[in-house]
């Protein structure tokens, strides 16, 4: 592919359009050019993503292919094995040839890893420099009421910071509601982009805001445009990334930039302090929230041009078509369930409803993401606010406050800076392990610790700061949770879209009501209902990982053929291996008895 190349497919010069791809299958042609580590430049070799029936395998396939699956005997299988997540989902020899520090697997072939790397550039990059930009403008207003003249120049007080943000969640919340079809029918790499820009605007214009309604009503409208933005991401995690143990890493980068927006928004607000307060009559909060906005639209720009649509309907301008190609056969491979035909009429299809409905997954996902939301003092604001409460003695004798200007915004990049740290430690446990709910409960057992240190409160001033920097584990397990789920749910995509949906709206939702009622504004800094709840919720998530875990095994184990495994209890069947290799010998011979009826006819 020339440099060139990528240009000449937008139409018009400037707009990305949807990729026409023969969806003809041939599904021998595209094996046997896989199996050569290449894929075919025939456009009619071409492996449509389409719904998957996911029955069970037959013998037959079991015979025609032995090499490709591990049989494991059952018999005097030990209790232990319940927590070998990956026990029923992957062969033992994909699960060894993978070490935790290769981000790409080496038995990727050479198109799967120029595939993968395209995927990481303008998939898991684009949605870290969107993820930054999100928080970037949803944690600026912790900053701003931190910042001289904010609440003044406003008329702040009481819990009108909380009420703002729990409006905030309120249109966060409904209208995540309308990306159940959204997700599905249209393309996001238009939907995202243009809703970033509306939200990037708005966040820029809030330097005009002169009272709290105001502030109130355009910070509701930026809730509206940022609702669908977590949740598209994460869904289109699971619709790209076709192996199994590669999704948390993607995740986790994703997560960098909620993070990294925390943390650069405290060093960005310390130097606007320093260097813009009152420019061209400007204060620093009002430079504060023009910054931000213009970050935002270059961030949408680049979205706009970088974002792949989803493999069913690819805009992306880098992706080649056999590139495409490749990667809906290897999600097909994956058992990743494609698009149907008529979106549309499937999506209001009673079958499918019934079947999201009476699901574990419903149920089990929304709890466990319910106790996700609600596990971190990170968005409360009250590091923020603690910092702002320490005081010390002047030359003079008196008591002043200890940081302030710039040197406030530096001070609170800590908490979110050493989070970097623990998202990484955490997922890299995830992936060293191969344990999603060990890294999940890792996590979750320091977060409990200084959640509890905080609630106690008469401590030390050191174990304060201990504990604060302890709070971003809270969330350093979501991107675990979220790459887990979507594993979970791969089969069905309508199902795994709305699951997704649900059960984020539904979790913000219960965030943003326990909120009001435990961290409220008037209770700073101590929030001892803030600290206890979110003890408890954190350690709720621990005891439901393991419920999780039970539900997944469990289905894992019905598709354990899908997986490459096939399952057989030697004291109950001690035939089945005899049985087994004689239809394989049988299948052999007849094999080598139609290749040589083929050479024959070649020759004459």
């Amino acid at each position: 592919m020339g440099f060139s190349d990528p240009w000449k497919r937008l139409k018009w010069g400037f707009l990305p359009v949807r990729r026409v791809v023969d969806e003809a299958i041939d599904e021998e042609q595209v094996h046997a050019a896989h199996s050569k580590t290449e894929i075919l430049t025939d456009s009619k070799a071409v492996v449509g993503l389409v719904a998957d029936n996911y029955e069970t395998n037959s013998i037959e396939d079991e015979v025609a292919n032995p090499q490709e699956y591990e049989y494991r005997d059952e018999a005097d299988r030990k209790w232990y094995k319940f927590f070998d997540e990956y026990e029923y989902r992957l062969p033992r020899n994909k699960r060894e040839s993978r070490k935790w520090y290769q981000w790409y697997d080496k038995n990727d072939t050479k198109a799967e890893r120029r595939l993968m790397i395209k995927i990481d550039l303008c998939l898991t990059f684009i949605s870290m420099m969107v993820y930054w930009n999100k928080y970037l403008d949803t944690a600026n207003l912790n900053n701003a009421y931190i910042m001289p003249d904010f609440k003044e120049d406003l008329g702040m007080k009481g819990n009108d910071l909380v009420n703002t943000q729990a409006i905030f969640n309120v249109g966060n919340i409904v209208f995540q509601i309308p990306f159940i079809y959204i997700l599905i029918n249209l393309p996001l790499n238009y939907v995202l982009p243009f809703l970033d820009l509306i939200w990037s605007i708005l966040t820029l214009l809030t330097y005009r805001v002169t009272n709290v309604a105001g502030l109130k009503a355009i910070r509701f409208f930026v809730s509206v445009c940022e609702s669908g933005s977590y949740l598209s991401f994460q869904f289109l995690f699971g619709s790209f990334i076709f192996n199994a143990d590669a999704m948390s890493q993607r995740s986790m980068v994703y997560y960098l930039g909620q993070y990294i927006g925390t943390l650069s928004l405290s060093l960005l607000s310390g130097a606007i302090e320093r260097g813009l307060n009152g420019m061209h009559g400007l204060k620093a909060w009002q430079w504060m929230f023009i910054v931000d906005g213009c970050i935002g639209i270059g961030v949408a720009l680049v979205s706009f041009y970088g974002l792949p649509g989803t493999p069913n309907d690819c805009y992306s301008i880098f992706f080649t078509d056999d590139e495409i190609r490749l990667l809906r056969y290897r999600l097909k491979q994956n058992h990743t369930g494609g698009s149907p035909t008529n979106k549309l009429k499937a999506l209001f299809n009673w079958q499918l409803w019934k079947e999201v409905f009476t699901s574990w997954e419903l149920y089990v996902l929304t709890l466990w993401d319910i106790f996700c939301w609600c596990n971190s003092n990170a968005l409360s604001g009250s590091y923020l606010l603690w910092v702002k409460s320490l005081t010390k003695i002047d030359d003079a004798g008196e008591v002043v406050q200890r940081y302030t200007g710039g040197k406030l915004q530096d001070i609170t990049a800590m908490a979110p800076g050493v989070g970097l740290a623990w998202l990484f430690i955490t997922s890299l446990f995830a992936d060293q392990f191969r344990s999603r709910w060990g890294a999940i409960i890792f996590s979750q057992v320091f977060n409990v610790l200084g959640n509890v240190l905080l609630a106690v409160w008469h401590i030390p001033e050191r174990a304060k700061w201990f504990a604060f920097s302890l709070s971003y584990f809270g969330w350093a397990m979501a991107p675990v949770l979220y790459s887990w789920s979507n594993d979970i749910n791969r089969r069905n995509v309508e199902k795994r879209a709305i699951i997704l949906v649900v059960m984020n709206a539904l979790s913000q939702a219960c965030s943003t009501w326990t909120s009001v009622l435990v961290w409220k504004t008037v209770e700073q800094p101590r929030y001892l209902k803030g600290f206890s709840f979110t003890a408890c919720c954190a350690f709720a998530l621990c005891v439901w990982t393991f419920v999780v875990l039970w539900f997944y095994k469990k289905q894992e184990r019905k598709f354990a053929k899908q997986n490459g495994i096939i399952l057989y209890n030697s004291n109950e069947d001690p035939e089945f291996l005899t049985r087994l290799n004689e239809k394989t010998a049988f299948h052999k011979v007849e094999v080598e008895s139609k290749s040589s009826q083929d050479e024959s006819k070649s020759s004459n």
